[in-house]
């Protein structure tokens, strides 16, 4: 059996992240796997990748993933392989129709990593979603509410739609080694409290209530922003408009995320919508307690282990890493049950079930 995964780029991103640790790891398990990217912009996580992981990369093109002319490349590579997983959209579009170049040679696999997207809004995409869903023989979906909102939005049956968490490489977490905090920014001295999102720069991502909640929270607190995107300058603005350019450092893309997050004392996500964030899970596992908006695809994995805050309230994010600082016990008893929530996502119960997945289509 030969696997070709198709994704957009490995810029940084949870589906991105995903690739970055499996991988290998299907090699490991005697996996004949390749991948394919439609664009890459010499994206840190590539590099990465090609360290640990002996299969063939395709670099499909190099100009805006938007870009349909990738479709010709990736049906003739297609043509190889007797399995296609695909992630992300407009990769999802462009194999379903490189598959039907190829006859639908390939069995068609594709993982939903989110609850919203914005064609889902589109009366004019409708038709058109319905038609792609349906054409990949399934479609993971990495929680249950994903699910849900699949058989409402294309009318897709359940057994097309199986149910396969996302996981992380939890030993990645548990061994990575704190960085002292003075060492992380000049910003940042020993005795600060360090508060971290790890997060595209993505409205998605909604780093502006993260910042906002800075006002409201002493001077030796200190938020840490990793990652890159197209709101980073919004934000740096955001940031310096608010006169808190000394209490929110902008680390960039990092490669050493598992670190920072043992470097810092609490772990924070507000974004607006999520699928299954990787983030969310190795924010759990870190030994921080994990703080959360209170959002389709955070609910359900933060609530009754981390803690939640209502959507765009920077108040209240301010108040529970208060309330946390203030109560050990409670900081504690969070940290314990966040691991323990973490525990249930370990990377290898989510490839063997990939496996148990991939073996099934192509018997």
């Amino acid at each position: 059996m030969k696997i070709l995964q198709v994704i957009n780029s490995l810029n940084t991103g949870g589906a991105e992240k995903l690739i970055l640790d499996t991988l290998p790891k299907y090699e490991e398990k005697g996996m004949d796997i390749d991948l394919a990217v439609l664009v890459d912009h010499d994206y840190p996580f590539l590099k990465s990748l090609k360290e640990d992981f002996k299969g063939q990369i395709f670099i499909l093109g190099s100009g805006s993933v938007y870009n349909p002319k990738t479709i010709l490349p990736l049906a003739r590579l297609m043509k190889n392989y007797d399995l296609v997983h695909v992630h992300l959209f407009p990769a999802q579009y462009y194999a379903l129709v490189a598959n039907k170049i190829n006859k639908n040679k390939a069995q068609l696999l594709f993982t939903e990593h989110c609850t919203f997207n914005r064609r889902m809004e589109s009366r004019l995409f409708k038709p058109l979603e319905k038609l792609v869903y349906n054409g990949y023989d399934k479609t993971i979906c990495i929680t249950p509410e994903i699910q849900d909102i699949l058989k409402n939005h294309v009318n897709a049956k359940e057994h097309q739609l199986p149910v396969i968490h996302n996981g992380i490489d939890l030993q990645k977490i548990y061994t990575a080694k704190p960085l002292e905090k003075n060492t992380i920014d000049d910003k940042i001295h020993i005795d600060d409290k360090l508060i971290i999102q790890v997060a595209a720069f993505r409205l998605q991502k909604d780093q502006p209530t993260a910042i906002r909640a800075m006002q409201h929270l002493p001077e030796n607190f200190k938020l840490i922003l990793v990652g890159d995107g197209e709101q980073r300058e919004n934000c740096e603005q955001l940031a310096e408009d608010l006169g808190l350019t000394h209490n929110v450092i902008f680390l960039g893309k990092r490669n050493d995320v598992p670190r920072l997050l043992k470097s810092t004392d609490y772990v924070v996500l507000s974004s607006h919508f999520e699928g299954l964030s990787l983030s969310s899970i190795e924010g759990m596992a870190s030994g921080k307690p994990f703080i959360a908006s209170d959002v389709p695809g955070l609910t359900e994995i933060v609530k009754g282990y981390g803690l939640l805050f209502p959507d765009k309230d920077e108040k209240a994010l301010a108040d529970i890493i208060l309330q946390l600082e203030n109560d050990p016990v409670l900081y504690q008893e969070t940290v314990k049950k966040c691991q323990l929530r973490a525990s249930e996502f370990d990377i290898e119960k989510m490839i063997n079930q990939h496996i148990e997945l991939y073996e099934g289509l192509t018997s």
